[in-house]
């Protein structure tokens, strides 16, 4: 298997920016699987997940366990295809009481598959790199959002790595066009070339990250950075704020109403992505 320094070489590209090294995935996983086992544990497992409607936090606790599973079992087998079946030994508990703990006994297991995974080893994946790799940032980020609906569900105040927040943001937006799969929605959303803006502000390492997505009759795509990040022409429509506030607004955790976002332009534009990109 590559060693640490191939491992960390080997992350995956896009039009919008330059992802993190894989063995920042790989520790990042492991930290935000236990946090969430943290948070859910000793909480009321009926509990509302506001940001998962018709879902109690025991779902949400199931959900985040088997989606883990699952990925470690793509990443097992190599799968070249999509799958046909969804079945793999979860050793899930009957007792609502032993979720926490049967997430955190998974994060051995993924850490070792994380590690015994060759990050450009070619596989299936729904998105756009058709590479092994694409599991673990997927993983981490389907995580860390999760993490912070339980911690919002109890009632705690969140808090999101602004680096690891802004590859979020980027990992959404490449995978987005791909996304039609599982959100139908995605499929309708049109435009006549309008464009759209996300910038990351403040004072942190992801300040100053901007992705621009263009909406054309045929569908969406997002563009390539252009030189000093300046664009020919102006946005139809522009949303800066925090990388974390970004990346929870683009999953429909925030509005882009709230103060912590300086939104400009055709605002109808930015509420029709919203209406064909929520799921």
């Amino acid at each position: 298997m590559p060693g640490t320094e191939r491992r960390q070489q080997m992350a995956t590209t896009s039009a919008a920016g330059h992802p993190l090294p894989y063995d920042t995935y790989r520790e990042a996983i492991e930290r935000e699987t236990r946090r969430f086992a943290e948070v859910v544990r000793g909480a009321d497992p009926a509990r509302a997940v506001p940001a998962c409607p018709d879902w109690a936090l025991a779902d949400l606790t199931r959900h985040v366990g088997s989606l883990q599973r699952w990925f470690c079992a793509l990443l097992t087998r190599r799968v070249q295809e999509p799958p046909r079946s969804r079945e793999v030994e979860l050793g899930m508990p009957e007792d609502v009481r032993e979720l926490a703990d049967w997430v955190a006994a998974g994060v051995p297991e993924v850490a070792a598959v994380l590690r015994d995974t060759d990050p450009g080893a070619a596989m299936w994946a729904w998105g756009e790199d058709q590479h092994a790799r694409f599991w673990a940032r997927r993983m981490l980020h389907e995580t860390l959002v999760h993490r912070v609906d339980a911690e919002r569900a109890v009632g705690g105040e969140p808090d999101v790595d602004p680096v690891l927040a802004a590859d979020g943001v980027d990992e959404f937006l490449v995978n987005l066009p791909y996304a039609g799969i599982f959100a139908p929605g995605v499929t309708k959303l049109r435009g006549d070339g309008e464009t759209l803006a996300f910038r990351c502000t403040g004072g942190d390492g992801a300040s100053g990250g901007q992705w621009r997505v263009r909406l054309d009759p045929d569908g969406f795509r997002l563009l390539p950075r252009t030189s000093g990040d300046t664009a020919s022409e102006p946005d139809t429509v522009a949303v800066h704020g925090p990388a974390e506030d970004l990346l929870l607004l683009l999953y429909g955790r925030r509005s882009y109403q709230e103060p912590v976002f300086d939104v400009s332009g055709d605002v109808p534009v930015l509420d029709r992505w919203f209406a064909h990109t929520a799921f």
